[in-house]
């Protein structure tokens, strides 16, 4: 079923990127996966994606959990095309971005503050020390090599089997956008862990159908 009317003015109504015809996938993944355990997005920016992981989880009584540093991503900082000003912290001293305060008033503004915890850290750091089975990860964070490989390190093997990774900002054309997560997003297909389920524009959904490899585990929790 759809998010309820309140919840998706709620996500059109956030600063954020993703679209609705993405968004309404999304949800539809978290309400599946949701009856498995916790819903995880590596990547909260304002909060608009987290709204319908808040909202499937309410409706299964679980609990969503974003991870963000909250100083935003390499192509939201000044002089880059994403760079938004009003997320900028306005303390002396500071001048910093800082999405946190914009992300904690779409919560609270659409009553979903109760189903979502709110992790403040990079998420190589959270992942390492982490330890709860979770039913989806949703992969939405830094958009270099470097940052979606740690992503997607640190968390997919904590999807439990039959839960879902989804990955946004898949790309297979170069000229549409960054490559970092379409090269994720293979492989997670060339590991044999996970076949795909669906593709809305971006975004990929994934079903874990094997076991996570026991040296990918190495180190963590």
């Amino acid at each position: 079923m759809p998010p309820k009317p309140e919840v998706l003015a709620a996500f059109e109504a956030a600063k954020g990127f993703m679209p609705v015809d993405e968004g309404l996938a999304l949800y539809a993944a978290a309400e599946e996966a949701a009856v498995l355990g916790p819903l995880l997005e590596v990547g909260t920016y304002c909060g608009r994606s987290t709204l319908l992981l808040a909202a499937a989880a309410r409706e299964a009584g679980t609990t969503a959990v974003t991870v963000d540093h909250h100083r935003g991503s390499e192509e939201q900082q000044p002089g880059w095309e994403y760079h938004d000003p009003s997320v900028v912290d306005d303390d002396p001293g500071v001048g910093r971005m800082d999405t946190l305060p914009t992300f904690r008033r779409t919560l609270y503004k659409a009553g979903l503050e109760p189903h979502v915890i709110a992790i403040v850290g990079r998420s190589p750091q959270v992942a390492a020390v982490w330890g709860t089975p979770v039913g989806l990860v949703f992969i939405d964070g830094g958009h270099t090599d470097e940052h979606a490989n740690a992503d997607y390190e640190g968390w997919a093997p904590h999807v439990v089997p039959g839960g879902l990774l989804v990955i946004h900002d898949v790309f297979p054309d170069p000229a549409d956008g960054g490559q970092a997560p379409y090269r994720v997003y293979l492989r997670a297909l060339e590991s044999g862990e996970f076949a795909e389920v669906s593709v809305t524009r971006s975004l990929r959904v994934l079903r874990r159908v094997a076991g996570p490899r026991t040296s990918r585990l190495a180190g963590g929790s």
